[in-house]
């Protein structure tokens, strides 16, 4: 079931559920979700002469990712075919009993902008500001200004309350996270020397 612009407010007002700082909850609580801010850091992948990414090896993400600051007031342009890690002004923490959905904003996906190729969900018990993974699928540039409405949250009520959340019991390598987090896939145990479940 997922939850309605009351149930949002309502779970925001226990504390339970936390998106900080939520600048406007006029603007930014929809009908069935919650906007969210671009941030203004970026990881930009740099092109390179590796014959490809080996997931495996650590430290070969740093060598072809570039961090950039925009400062308040100035743009970042996305040019077409790029793929930028952005973040979220807001941090979030999702409770045990909901799974959070990263969606992006029907204006911007008509200027032909994903906010995310394929990770969409935050788990219950998650906590940090959320990595966006933005494209841009057109052929013109688009300019993004941090501080606008860039993603959307929408949640769904578990049917139960999940027994081992997201967090420091599993050793989730994002939690916490402040700002756009590059992959973290060499951790993985079967990279790391562990066994595959």
């Amino acid at each position: 079931m997922i939850l309605s612009d009351a149930d949002i407010l309502a779970r925001l007002g226990e504390g339970d559920l936390v998106i900080e700082p939520l600048a406007d909850i006029d603007t930014q609580v929809q009908p069935a979700s919650v906007d969210l801010r671009l941030g203004s850091e970026f990881l930009e992948f740099r092109r390179t002469n590796i014959p490809c990414i080996h997931p495996d090896e650590a430290g070969e993400v740093d060598e072809y990712v570039r961090e950039s600051h925009v400062p308040e007031g100035d743009e970042f342009v996305l040019h077409p075919g790029d793929f930028v890690l952005g973040t979220t002004r807001e941090r979030v923490e999702i409770p045990p009993d909901l799974v959070a959905h990263v969606e992006g904003r029907s204006s911007l996906g008509r200027l032909a902008i994903v906010v995310h190729a394929t990770a969409g969900l935050a788990d219950p018990g998650y906590e940090g500001q959320i990595t966006l993974e933005l494209s841009n699928l057109g052929n013109a540039p688009v300019a993004l200004t941090p501080g606008m409405r860039i993603s959307q949250l929408t949640f769904t009520r578990l049917t139960s309350p999940a027994e081992r959340p997201y967090g420091e019991d599993r050793e989730s390598k994002y939690q916490g996270q402040e700002g756009p987090q590059a992959s973290l896939i060499g951790d993985d145990p079967e990279f790391a020397g562990g066994e595959e479940s």
